[in-house]
């Protein structure tokens, strides 16, 4: 796992808002918005992620829906990377691949284009948090079913009382996951 380094840690941590009570009553929702809205922190946030993406010999960048399109396209523009979205069942057109997993109300699924992976392919996934892991285990078996290799996990930050790291590190295979701030 790679924190960032104090004066980036700082300047991350400033930009994010708790919002206590959303979705529902009990939870405090990281709020990446205000930290979007910053220039300064947005370029330091997309600098880092595209810092772990090349020290990892990534060739791609996949950004999970929503949030983590976002922070992905810009990452791999900075990087020199294509990028491909990984979105919910049903929003892709053509043929997809498609990963069922669980949550922990119920199940989902996500789906990626075929032809937007092809063998050689070093993906990092890109996502703004790690909660349970469920997405980017789920992004990691399809990034194999298309043909690639996974490169590793990054995330601006990491909820570990959730336990998704744990979940999440078998299903890497002994690629890293990278969070930049530990919450």
């Amino acid at each position: 796992m790679t924190a960032a380094p104090a004066d980036v840690r700082n300047l991350l941590l400033s930009r994010i808002r708790d919002v206590p009570d959303h979705p529902q009553p009990g939870v405090v929702f990281k709020d990446i918005t205000p930290l979007l809205a910053d220039p300064a922190a947005f370029t330091v946030l997309t600098e880092a992620l595209s810092e772990l993406c090349v020290r990892h010999g990534a060739t791609k960048v996949v950004g999970l829906e929503a949030r983590g399109f976002i922070l992905a396209a810009p990452v791999a523009i900075r990087a020199g990377l294509g990028f491909i979205p990984v979105r919910k069942a049903g929003k892709l057109p053509g043929a997809t691949l498609s990963q069922a997993y669980d949550l922990e109300y119920g199940s989902a699924e996500i789906e990626v284009h075929a032809e937007d992976l092809e063998p050689g392919d070093r993906v990092m996934v890109i996502d703004d948090v790690l909660a349970t892991g469920g997405t980017a285990g789920a992004a990691a078996e399809l990034i194999r079913r298309g043909g690639a290799e996974v490169a590793g996990v990054a995330v601006l930050m990491e909820l570990g009382f959730l336990g998704g790291r744990d979940r999440l590190e078998p299903v890497l295979r002994g690629a890293p996951l990278e969070a930049l701030l530990a919450l």
